[in-house]
């Protein structure tokens, strides 16, 4: 998936492991889903017929997360932001809004990244 959209297997990672510690059937208060922790709506908007299907699932979160790098023109934290809070949020705040749940997922996704690109 990381091949296929252009990024770093790295980052992919690091998002996969904050969203969901890599569980398939993970499922969040708010309905986010798998491995990934994508929202129905945006599951059906990416072509994830089944978010528990990890490969679906890392598929649609990979092609999500390269729309909002390339949205982001390859600013890493806005294009995390965005994962998290929804681009709306990011465009109303210009930047990265101030919710203390995306400033953390924010700063604890580029640690794990930037932690593993160094080994």
């Amino acid at each position: 998936a990381a091949r296929r959209y252009k990024l770093d297997p790295l980052l992919l990672a690091a998002v996969a492991r904050r969203e969901s510690g890599f569980r398939a059937r993970a499922v969040s208060p708010v309905g986010a889903r798998g491995i990934m922790q994508l929202m129905p709506a945006t599951a059906r908007e990416l072509g994830v017929k089944n978010s528990f299907d990890p490969r679906q699932n890392i598929n649609g979160g990979a092609k999500y997360l390269r729309r909002l790098m390339n949205q982001y023109r390859g600013n890493i934290n806005l294009a995390l932001a965005a994962y998290n809070a929804g681009p709306g949020a990011v465009r109303k705040y210009r930047g990265i809004p101030p919710y203390r749940e995306t400033r953390a997922y924010v700063k604890a996704v580029r640690l794990d990244y930037d932690t593993t690109r160094r080994r």
